[in-house]
């Protein structure tokens, strides 16, 4: 048996909640235990694809399927034969203070537990997930910042990117965190979603983002939006009815996944079952 690269591994293969599993590693990026939670369609599967979806504040590794049924959204597509099949893996964040904003802060690389430590825990456990597996990120709010702000830096390890209702800019999140970033002078650079963006403009994976127009952060993700047409970065930018709400998030799953599948087709690089 290949040793894992984890000290410690509590996964709740015994039971499940709704196919849902649980996973509970030691995280050397994070220097402590840290979640995640899982869903993977029936089946047997090689190379799976593997979607992380990244939370908001407040939120942890549960809140995309207990809030938002991402399970249930990606199940009711995978059997209308809308998508193809694919797995999700949720993590928390790191759970420092109201929202860590997946960055390097405070001695604990936030970043390097989504990229590196999150897809290995996922590959260890299960079988349907290999190095070969395509991987995607997302994430809602301050988990859109997140998505774009890791896909952009790690562009070659991802197949595409999304985000919800996305902070563009850490500024934004005193928005909503009781935390006041004084230290953002420490993140090098990596605070804004465009910046980042036009640094790696030559290996940014293909992107989509969507906004409520009754979102506070809706003319930050215009001014995204416009920022990146006049650098002629191609993406898919659109807006529809809602607020930043559990609701608008359960809705707009579906062209995430829908935008993933596309990219798939595109790629030929759907799973083989056996």
């Amino acid at each position: 048996m290949k040793k894992s690269q984890f000290r410690t591994t509590e996964n709740s293969d015994a039971y499940s909640m709704d196919g849902l599993r649980f996973l509970t590693v030691k995280s050397q990026n994070l220097e402590g235990r840290a979640d995640i939670c899982l869903y993977v369609p029936e089946g047997k599967y090689t190379d799976l694809p593997m979607v992380t979806l990244l939370h908001g504040v407040y939120g942890s590794a549960w809140v995309w399927a207990l809030k938002a049924g991402a399970h249930l959204v990606l199940e009711e597509l995978i059997q209308q034969n809308q998508i193809a099949p694919m797995g999700l893996v949720m993590p928390s964040d790191g759970l420092w203070g109201d929202g860590s904003a997946y960055l390097t802060h405070h001695g604990k690389s936030f970043d390097k537990w989504i990229s590196e430590e999150v897809p290995l825990a996922a590959i260890e456990n299960f079988e349907c997930f290999s190095p070969h597996s395509p991987r995607f990120i997302a994430g809602l709010s301050m988990g859109g910042f997140g998505a774009m702000n890791i896909g952009a830096r790690y562009g070659e390890r991802y197949s595409g990117i999304s985000g919800h209702s996305s902070i563009t800019d850490i500024d934004q999140m005193t928005l909503f965190a009781e935390e006041s970033w004084t230290d953002r002078n420490s993140l090098a650079g990596e605070g804004n979603v465009f910046k980042l963006m036009q640094q790696n403009r030559d290996t940014l994976p293909p992107l989509r983002f969507d906004c409520g127009v009754d979102d506070e952060l809706l003319s930050a993700n215009r001014l995204l939006h416009r920022q990146l047409d006049e650098l002629g970065v191609k993406h898919d930018y659109q807006e529809f009815s809602g607020g930043h709400e559990w609701s608008y998030w359960n809705s707009h799953l579906r062209d995430t996944l829908l935008f993933f599948d596309t990219l798939l087709s595109r790629a030929s690089e759907a799973p083989r079952e056996y």
